[in-house]
């Protein structure tokens, strides 16, 4: 058995081990859906910093609340926003040092608002690590037409203001990407 669970499916407490979050870092799940990512992420900051679990689905986000009230992470942070209107996350500009987008693009249209909502609020020389399917996996992810392939996702990336830092591996299914803010 490798880093990755028996399915083949990306493990998050492996997957932020790639972003190299430190203590007292403010950052943000962008998408954070049942918050698989929220409890690593959280540990990594070890109550120091924010963390902000950010969602449309409201059910998700009262459930995100209530376990990090039980596990004790009193620095996350739960906001309800459709994060394809600009400015919906209500986050300051400028103010976090990382974002998350994991397994997002492939379920929404504007891809590119989201991207450039990522890159308002994120610091100068900040990071994004998006997380996505490979492919269409045989009634497992996406429908073959909603995935984003890793070469899209470099190119709206690009074109909303960041560039690759590296990729990481991301488990049998999905790809990793960890970009950079540009100036």
């Amino acid at each position: 058995m490798t880093a990755y669970d028996t399915a083949g499916f990306a493990h998050p407490a492996t997957n932020v081990a790639h972003f190299d979050i430190t203590p007292g870092m403010n950052a943000a799940d962008f998408g954070a859906g049942s918050g698989a990512y929220i409890w690593p992420l959280a540990s990594a900051l070890t109550g120091a910093g924010r963390l902000y679990a950010i969602d449309v689905q409201q059910d998700l986000l009262r459930r995100i609340h209530n376990e990090a009230l039980k596990r004790g992470h009193h620095n996350v942070r739960i906001i309800w926003a459709d994060l394809e209107v600009p400015g919906a996350s209500k986050i300051k500009s400028s103010s976090l040092d990382f974002v998350l987008l994991s397994n997002l693009l492939f379920q929404i249209e504007n891809k590119i608002a989201v991207l450039e909502e990522a890159r308002r609020v994120l610091r100068p020389a900040a990071r994004v690590a998006l997380i996505d399917w490979l492919d269409s996996f045989d009634m497992m992810g996406p429908h073959k037409k909603d995935v984003v392939t890793k070469e899209a996702a470099l190119e709206l990336a690009k074109n909303a203001g960041f560039e690759l830092e590296k990729e990481f591996p991301a488990g049998a299914h999905h790809y990793g990407l960890l970009l950079k803010r540009t100036a």
